[in-house]
């Protein structure tokens, strides 16, 4: 199964997101990660959905959101003209044993410890989602409690434009 980023600009109405989500429900998609947010401009939201399916699916559900009231724009974002984010907070056990082993990978990966106590620390840790797996992998054995991700958000590169 092939993932797909897909970005949908909506008119920022009521119920938009409930329709999308329940239109992607009955096309039998499982989705992966959905967030939604305002633009530049307050009359208008983006949302992006992450999910894995075939190609000739994917096309489908392409049409199918196209045709959605106040859906404006729809795009399949490809890995490589895209940027991807996504934030996680991850609640660890803090013991003097495995408290430099956090404090060392939070910083490789760029984390921060936003929240210490005697028993847990909890970090933010933003980037690409494969960066954010690999950050769980690391904390696996050092005794996750919780973790929070917001879901991808994603953007097309920018085109430099010729003169």
């Amino acid at each position: 199964m092939k993932r797909f980023v897909i970005g949908v600009y909506v008119e920022n109405k009521y119920g938009v997101l409930a329709r999308i989500s329940g239109m992607i429900m009955r096309k039998a998609f499982n989705i992966d990660s959905i967030a939604s947010g305002m633009t530049n401009d307050d009359a208008f939201s983006r949302i992006t959905i992450t999910l894995r399916g075939e190609d000739y699916h994917c096309e489908q559900l392409i049409n199918q959101l196209q045709k959605l009231h106040n859906v404006k724009n729809v795009a399949v974002l490809s890995r490589d003209d895209c940027v991807e984010r996504e934030l996680m907070l991850i609640k660890v056990k803090n013991s003097p044993v495995n408290r430099p082993e956090v404090m060392a990978a939070t910083e490789v990966y760029r984390g921060k410890i936003i929240d210490y106590n005697p028993n847990t620390l909890c970090v933010e840790v933003t980037g690409e989602p494969s960066k954010i797996n690999a950050f769980i992998d690391v904390m696996k054995p050092l005794g996750i409690i919780e973790i929070v991700r917001t879901g991808t958000v994603a953007m097309e590169r920018s085109r430099v434009l010729a003169d």
